[in-house]
């Protein structure tokens, strides 16, 4: 029977980096008064105002239900509209109210910062290789 590996399996390293790397953005997200899931719906409305429900869904990975309870607690606290689309009255278009725009701008402050944090002491070059290389993970796992 074999051993343990003596080196880290590569898929595990990266899922282990992942979890650290993505509950400390959250934890910075949450600082500056969200979360990681209205920080991507925010971002989202502010790339292509007047989404509906459906195209932001798609468009940042949630499935429609839990896209659907945080847009119901966004819309509560004022961050998003929902109307219905008159061209097609199943479907909800969403937009930014003002007190989500002044959100994105802080979410997005505490979002460059994490950035700028994470990219601390490391060279261009080294994150230009890094991003080449998690392109190729990425392809390799497909």
């Amino acid at each position: 029977m074999p051993g343990p590996p003596r080196v880290t399996p590569i898929g595990r390293k990266l899922a282990t980096t992942a979890k650290v790397v993505s509950r400390a953005f959250d934890d910075a997200l949450t600082a500056a008064g969200g979360s990681l899931p209205v920080w991507l719906i925010l971002i989202s409305l502010k790339a292509r105002p007047e989404n509906s429900q459906r195209e932001l869904a798609a468009a940042i990975g949630i499935q429609g239900a839990t896209v659907t309870h945080h847009l119901d607690a966004m819309e509560a606290e004022g961050l998003v509209t929902r109307e219905r689309d008159p061209a097609n009255r199943r479907a909800h278009v969403l937009t930014l109210s003002k007190k989500g725009q002044a959100t994105f701008e802080r979410l997005r402050v505490a979002a460059a910062e994490f950035d700028r944090r994470l990219r601390a002491g490391i060279p261009d070059a080294d994150l230009s290789r890094l991003a080449e290389l998690l392109d190729r993970l990425a392809i390799n796992a497909a």
